[in-house]
């Protein structure tokens, strides 16, 4: 470091607040303090920053009168915060100078910061990308969320199986929130619905009060920001004190204790009905207080409730928040005194809504009668609105009770359940899907029969990453080569990576291209060493599986091809095998038994791998455990090979698969999700497509799909299967994966692994031969990265902005 890269006055106010920071809001000694108290004080130096910059955009938003766009999430997986907001005020080096200077060292800090476990795979992520895009294009937004105590849980991996722990992020406390103990809005549950005239009275309720927690979200390049501001439970009423004083300690906490239990975990275990009304009363109490929230803010300057739709757009980022409708429509009708259709007239402009699914089973219901209990208004309302909407189709299409079953909120088979995906339809004005193929399907398969009722309604929006967080913060090493040769301004303008097929074919930048890649297996070999014992090859090929586990994602695929990679090993040891690491990572839900039975076989099978001196360095197995944002940020610049696996027609989406390929690995997937444009923009050469299209799918499965067949036609996968079933990797315990046996061979293979295994297996194959041409296989990582541009979330938001939410940005 050059001392005339800094800026020495801001290194000497950085000493100063930070110092200041230090003894006068923490209390402590700067001869005594510990990392953590340094990490702290310097994020509360850097938090004034941001504090600036914020009440800078909050002006701008009054003065300009401009279109808030709330953003409503039951994730956010924003990460780490010390290093992004260190880049986006870009003071990243002041800071380490004046850190230097006062004795501590920099570089370990940032690795002391917890995530922020408000979140737990893609939809959390893409949440986290969409405000950080918001800010770094002025769009005035504000994220919804809750602010969990223990977020999902702590994944420890025990004897190979997944073991949840609490994860108490907020242990050290959080010094990028501000408590607004004067922001408290009540939240009601159950109670009854007195009816008098016209007017609906909701009454006898239970009341939670809904506490804010507000994080600043910087903008890149730019002095906007925004705000994520999440919601606390607290208890409606004080202590029991009586009950206190008698020694009845549990009755006089036990109303707090209740309260509190609201904002506890992230996705409270759901395969018990306690657990279900749990999750119900979430998704309720963060709706309840960011609609109180915002139309507070409403109400503030406008009187003429007509006028909403043109400044609040609310977006519903999957079905979590959709009971948001009803609580509008309530705070209208109720509240207000407006008739129904004026109501609905209003909430039908002001609601979008993106949908993340294409699997029936996965779109949330919520039986009529736990809905009526826990909310009898607003189950009330959602009757009021399927009433007029049945009534509309009736008078459109006729009396074609076959569609108006279809489309009807309430699903009337069995146990009667509200449809909410169907709800979000039908309030919404636009309806998204997050890639073309899943937009493309969605309209052919889960709201076919929308689609015909409202053909303008639907349309495609492909999700993005920040090139800030998944590039410039992840992997310095590639960045700093991007930098020297096509400058910084891609941050900003991804689409400017595109430049970097010029240097294709040039073997000095080939040279180092390679070397930032192998610093950063370096890196990650040194973590596995250091936290697992694991001795890793950083010269191998880093084959990297890493998202939530589930059945559609096909880790399970992933280990046929592993084993079966195993026993070619052992039947020709001396062939000339591509040194290969298999990296798996991602939490399983608690009560999904297959997803954590897959887990256990993945470290049974790295357990045996790794443990064969007959294999060696030729095939390594690791499953890298509690994988959160900060550990992506480490497994993803190291990839060689990006796992995108899922059965066509399964993930929407994807973002993974964006960021590894954005980091220089090439994809080996299936056409699914953003697959199919990824394979358009970083062309067909340059990635390894397999496995049955999504039609070729329905086919299949049309005819009468026989998994039994594909097995007793290979002899290698029949090898494969029966080490599962005969108890190879377990021999302590041989029935223990018969299960997974059976799933594949005699409940069907739903997700169609063994029909994909054989065109799978030869892909790798062909991964292996280009791997073995290092310029080949540079050359292709080189145009993944190029390729990229179009992946940016600041493309999908500018696409939000102007096609759904008509919002326009600030001029700061």
């Amino acid at each position: 470091m050059k001392l005339t890269d800094l800026n020495q006055d801001n290194v000497f106010n950085l000493k100063r607040s930070i110092t200041d920071k230090l003894i006068y809001i923490m209390g402590k000694d700067p001869g005594a303090a510990q990392p953590k108290d340094w990490l702290h004080a310097t994020a509360l130096a850097v938090r004034d920053r941001l504090v600036e910059r914020s009440l800078k955009t909050a002006q701008a938003q009054n003065a300009q009168d401009v279109k808030h766009v709330y953003y409503l999430s039951i994730e956010f997986l924003i990460g780490r915060a010390f290093t992004n907001a260190m880049l986006a005020l870009d003071i990243q080096r002041d800071v380490q100078q004046a850190l230097a200077e006062l004795g501590v060292d920099a570089e370990s800090l940032p690795d002391l910061e917890h995530d922020a476990a408000l979140g737990n795979g893609g939809l959390g992520r893409l949440a986290a990308c969409f405000l950080d895009s918001m800010a770094t294009l002025g769009i005035s937004g504000f994220g919804y969320g809750i602010r969990y105590d223990y977020g999902m849980f702590k994944q420890q991996i025990v004897d190979g199986q997944q073991v949840e722990g609490p994860d108490y992020w907020l242990a050290d406390g959080n010094p990028w929130e501000f408590p607004r103990p004067d922001v408290q809005y009540r939240v009601r549950f159950g109670g009854r619905v007195e009816q008098t005239g016209e007017t609906m009275t909701w009454t006898d309720t239970q009341d939670v009060l809904a506490m804010a927690y507000d994080i600043i979200i910087p903008g890149h390049a730019t002095q906007a920001t925004n705000t994520l501001r999440l919601w606390s439970a607290k208890a409606a009423s004080e202590l029991d004190l009586s009950a206190f004083n008698r020694g009845d300690y549990q009755a006089a906490a036990a109303e707090k204790n209740l309260a509190e239990n609201v904002t506890r975990v992230l996705y409270p275990d759901d395969s018990t009905p306690a657990g279900r009304e749990l999750r119900l009363r979430q998704e309720y109490f963060f709706c309840a207080a960011s609609l109180q929230d915002l139309m507070g803010r409403f109400l503030a300057q406008y009187s003429d409730l007509d006028r909403l739709p043109e400044h609040v757009a609310i977006h519903l980022n999957d079905t979590h928040p959709v009971l948001a409708i009803p609580e509008l429509m309530r705070i209208l009708i109720d509240e207000h005194g407006l008739a129904f259709p004026r109501a609905w007239a209003i909430t039908q402009k002001v609601f979008s809504y993106t949908n993340h699914t294409l699997m029936q089973e996965a779109l949330e219901t919520w039986p009529v009668d736990m809905l009526g209990y826990v909310l009898p208004r607003h189950l009330q309302i959602i009757f009021d609105i399927n009433a007029a909407f049945i009534d509309a189709i009736r008078a459109e299409f006729g009396a074609d009770f076959d569609l108006m079953r279809n489309v009807s909120l309430i699903d009337e088979e069995g146990d009667r359940r509200v449809r909410m995906a169907y709800l979000a339809v039908v309030a919404s004005h636009k309806v998204n899907g997050v890639s073309a193929l899943h937009s493309e399907l969605m309209q052919k398969s889960i709201f076919a029969d929308f689609a015909k009722v409202f053909p303008e309604r639907f349309n495609n929006k492909t999700n993005g990453i920040t090139p800030r967080r998944w590039l410039s913060q992840a992997n310095p090493a590639l960045s700093k080569l991007i930098d020297d040769r096509i400058g910084p301004d891609w941050r900003c303008d991804l689409e400017k990576l595109s430049s970097l097929k010029e240097a294709v074919g040039e073997p000095a930048f080939a040279e180092k291209f390679r070397a930032a890649k192998l610093l950063n297996k370096e890196r990650l070999a040194k973590w596995v060493e250091t936290h697992m014992g694991i001795t890793l090859n950083p010269h191998s090929l880093f084959d990297v599986h890493v998202k939530r586990i589930h059945e559609y994602k096909r880790q399970l695929l992933n280990v046929l091809h592993v084993i079966t990679r195993y026993n070619r090993i052992l039947a020709n040891p001396d062939a000339n095998w591509v040194p290969r690491t298999v990296v798996f990572a991602g939490k399983a839900a608690s009560a999904y038994h297959m997803a954590k039975q897959i887990i256990n076989l993945i470290n049974d099978v790295a357990t045996t791998i790794n443990a064969d001196p007959r294999v060696g360095d030729k095939l390594k197995v690791v499953f890298i455990p509690n994988y959160s944002v900060s550990l992506a940020e480490l497994i993803i610049p190291a990839a060689d090979l990006s796992e995108q696996i899922s059965t066509a027609g399964t993930e929407a989406s994807g973002t993974g698969n964006m960021k590894l390929a954005l980091n220089g690995a090439l994809t080996i997937g299936t056409l699914d999700g953003a697959n199919v444009e990824m394979r358009e923009s970083v062309g067909a050469d340059n990635i390894f497509i397999f496995g049955n299209t999504t039609e070729e799918v329905a086919a299949l499965r049309a005819r009468g799909y026989q998994p039994r067949e594909i097995y007793e036609q290979s002899a290698e996968l029949q090898g494969v299967l029966d080490m599962l079933r005969d108890g190879a990797f377990s021999p302590s315990e041989p029935g223990r994966f018969q299960a997974i046996y059976d799933v594949l061979l005699e409940w069907g293979d739903h997700y169609l692994l063994l029909a994909d295994y054989a065109g799978y297996i030869d892909m790798q194959d062909q991964v292996d031969t280009v791997y073995r041409q290092p310029d080949e296989w540079t050359r292709k990582a080189i145009l993944n990265v190029a390729g990229m541009g179009v992946f940016s979330s600041d493309r999908t938001i500018a696409e939000y902005a102007g096609e759904i939410w008509h919002a326009e940005p600030l001029a700061l």
